[in-house]
C-alpha cells in the first residue's frame, strides 16, 4: 500500500503548480499594463510640453545678418522708368547707369562712383507726370532680372525712388505793403485796395494746383551692419 500513498502524494504536488502559473502571468500581464500606461502618459506630457508651454522670444540678432561680406564687389545699375513697378530689365534705354565691382562697404576712393547725365522726358511727363529711378545691387556675375535663369534671390537687392517731387503751386502775393513813408490819403487808399484784394483772393481760392520738381541730384548710399 505505500506505493500508491507515494504516487497520491506527487499528484497533490503537481496541482500545486499549476495554480500558481496563472497568478504569475496575471502579475506579468498587469505589470506590462503598468510599463504601457507610463510611457504613454510620458509620451502625451512630451507633446503637450513642446506644443502649449510658452515659446522663448528668439533674439532678433539671430535672425538678422548681411547677404554680402565686407569688401565682396558688387554691380550695379539703375533704370529710369515713367511706372513705380519695374520689371523691364531688357530695355536698355531705361538702363541709364551700370557699375561693376563696387566692394561692399568698403568706404574710399575705390567704392565711389559718379555719373551726369541729360534726360529728356517725355510729354506725359512733361504734363506733370512721374518717373522713378529703380535701383539694383548684385553680387558680381549675378544679374538683377528674375526672369534671368542665373537669378539668384538671396544674390541681389533693389529699391525704388521717385526722382519728382510734388509740391503746391506758389500763389502770387497781391497785397501792397503799407510800410515807408507815405502820406495820409495814400495810406488810406492803400488800405482799400488790401482790402478789396484780399477779398477778390478769398474769391478765387480753389484746390491748390500741385506741380512736379524735379530733383537734380540723386545719392546712393550703401547701410551696412557688423555689429553682431
Amino acid at each position: 500500500m505505500a506505493p500508491p500513498a507515494a504516487a497520491g502524494g506527487g499528484g497533490g504536488g503537481g496541482g500545486g503548480e499549476e495554480g500558481q502559473q496563472p497568478r504569475q502571468q496575471q502579475q506579468q500581464h498587469g505589470f506590462g499594463q503598468t510599463i504601457t500606461g507610463i510611457i504613454r502618459i510620458a509620451v502625451f506630457w512630451y507633446f503637450a510640453s513642446k506644443f502649449f508651454s510658452p515659446k522663448k522670444p528668439t533674439d532678433p540678432s539671430n535672425l538678422i545678418s548681411n547677404l554680402f561680406q565686407k569688401g565682396e564687389p558688387l554691380d550695379m545699375w539703375l533704370y529710369l522708368s515713367e511706372h513705380e513697378k519695374f520689371n523691364d530689365f531688357g530695355n536698355e534705354a531705361s538702363l541709364v547707369w551700370h557699375e561693376t565691382n563696387i566692394p561692399y562697404v568698403t568706404w574710399g576712393p575705390e567704392s565711389t562712383r559718379t555719373l551726369s547725365l541729360k534726360y529728356y522726358p517725355s510729354q506725359a511727363l512733361k504734363n506733370n507726370g512721374s518717373l522713378y529711378a529703380h535701383v539694383f545691387f548684385a553680387r558680381s556675375g549675378y544679374p538683377p532680372d528674375p526672369n534671368d535663369p542665373e537669378f539668384q534671390p538671396q544674390a541681389t537687392f533693389g529699391r525704388t525712388h521717385s526722382v519728382v517731387a510734388y509740391l503746391p503751386k506758389s500763389r502770387s502775393d497781391k497785397r501792397k505793403s503799407l510800410l515807408g513813408n507815405t502820406k495820409e490819403g495814400e495810406a488810406v487808399e492803400s488800405v482799400a485796395m488790401v482790402a478789396d484784394d484780399a477779398e477778390t483772393d478769398s474769391k478765387d481760392d480753389g484746390p491748390d494746383e500741385w506741380i512736379a520738381y524735379w530733383k537734380p541730384n540723386i545719392t546712393i548710399n550703401l547701410v551696412e551692419d557688423f555689429t553682431q
